[in-house]
Order: structure tokens, then C-alpha cells, then sequence
């Protein structure tokens, strides 16, 4: 068992090796186990998770007999595929801290921000057409989009305008910089797709410790810190070709 469910909070910052650093704060869990699947029954093993508390009177009938067992009306229901059989029983609660520790590498998988319809420089960084020689009116146009006689159509798949945003999106390997068990609070070291509020889950990858991210954050703030005298470099060479 390695996943939570919960919910996207506000962006702050948190300061490793004197180096500062955006940190996302995440309200992962408490989480009641709903159903166990049995692979006898079923033909895989599961957990069905129910997050965050919702009123009778908005409760489907069906859905508060299917939660009957775990005395909850969950707001959300999803559930975790397993490779052998799951030590926990209807009713159980798991929290943050039962899966999650500081330094832990994890993903997190949300639904992106919505941006509605969005041509295609916005939505697929299409350069544009020319700006000259009387083409005003082309600079954000997509350009040819169809085939000669063969094949005679557009292929499917071709990147167009469109509605942008509200698709699911995993991020991996990101850190767990601390786990505030009381608040049921997780703090992620980087942003995370969509909302603040929007429903999201936490898959843990493997465990480590907070030495890995110093490492990282060490090793980019050498990469910045490298490159304008690279660049300072390069201008050196070219003049002295120029010469």
C-alpha cells in the first residue's frame, strides 16, 4: 500500500542547505478503506479508498449502502490495485504518516488547469507565419494542415486549435520535503499540476531521505551559476574568430 488520496493546497517556499526552494502543501487523507476486492471474486486484488466527508442528503441512495459497512459517506471513491492480498478491513483508516516519511521519492498525479479553446501557438508552441511582405493577418495561423492526392485527408492526431488544460497529469520523482501528521499535511518540493483544492493522488516510489534533494538542488544551483560564464566564454571565442 503506497497511495493516498487528497487534496492540492496552497504554494509556499522551505529552505534546504540555505537554499530556498518551492514547496506545494497537500491535505493527504485521512482515507476509509470502502471495499476490499478479492481476486477469487473479482480477479485482482484492490482497495477502494473513500477521501473527504459529504452529506446524506446529497448521498445517492446506492452510495450509502456501498458505505454502509465503513459508517462514512465519502466525497471521493477510487481505488488501489494490489499484487497480493491487503492487511486491512472495511472500516480501517489510513493517514500520512502510515505511508509517508520526510525524503520519500514520490509522484503525484492531478488534472491539469483548464485553459479552454487555445490556438495553436498557445497550445502547441507553433511558431507562426511570416510577419512581412503583406501577411498581417497570418502570424498566429497554424499553416497547411492537409496532405497531397495521397492520402486526400488529414491525418488524425494533428496538432490544432483546441480546448487546452483538464487532462490528467503524473509528475514523478519529486520529494516529500516534511509530513505534518496531525494536519494530515504533505509538503511536496515543487508545483503540481491543476488547481489549488482539486483532487489528486500520491503514489510513493521509493524511501530516501532529505540528503538526496540537497544533492539536487546543490547540483542545479552549480548548473545556473555555470552558465553566464559559459555564455561569457562562447562571446570570447566568436570574437576572437572575428579577429
Amino acid at each position: 500500500m503506497n497511495t493516498l488520496f487528497g487534496t492540492k493546497g496552497k504554494m509556499t517556499q522551505a529552505f534546504i542547505e540555505g537554499f530556498r526552494i518551492p514547496v506545494t502543501k497537500v491535505t493527504l487523507g485521512p482515507c476509509t478503506v470502502i471495499q476490499i476486492k478479492d481476486i477469487n471474486k473479482d480477479g485482482y486484488w484492490a482497495v477502494q479508498l473513500g477521501f473527504g466527508t459529504k452529506k446524506i442528503k446529497n448521498t445517492t441512495k446506492p452510495l450509502q449502502g456501498h458505505s454502509k459497512k465503513s459508517n462514512s459517506t465519502p466525497r471521493y471513491l477510487k481505488e488501489i490495485k494490489l499484487s497480493e492480498k491487503p492487511n486491512f478491513a472495511v472500516g480501517d483508516i489510513i493517514k500520512v504518516g502510515d505511508i509517508f516519511s520526510a525524503g520519500d521519492v514520490i509522484s503525484v498525479t492531478a488534472i491539469t488547469k483548464g485553459k479552454g479553446f487555445a490556438g495553436g501557438v498557445k497550445r502547441h508552441g507553433f511558431k507562426g507565419g511570416p510577419r512581412t511582405h503583406g501577411q498581417s493577418d497570418r502570424e498566429r495561423a497554424p499553416g497547411s494542415i492537409g496532405q497531397t492526392t495521397t492520402p486526400g485527408r488529414v491525418y488524425k492526431g494533428k496538432r490544432m486549435a483546441g480546448r487546452m488544460g483538464s487532462e490528467q497529469v503524473t509528475m514523478k520523482n519529486l520529494h516529500v520535503v516534511s509530513v505534518d501528521a496531525e494536519k494530515n499535511e504533505l509538503s511536496i518540493s515543487s508545483p503540481i499540476p491543476g488547481k489549488a483544492g482539486i483532487f489528486l493522488a500520491v503514489n510513493k516510489i521509493k524511501s530516501g531521505s532529505l540528503k538526496d534533494l540537497e544533492h539536487e538542488v546543490v547540483a542545479t544551483v552549480v548548473e545556473v551559476e555555470e552558465a553566464p560564464e559559459d555564455a561569457i566564454k562562447k562571446e570570447e571565442i566568436k570574437e576572437a574568430e572575428v579577429k
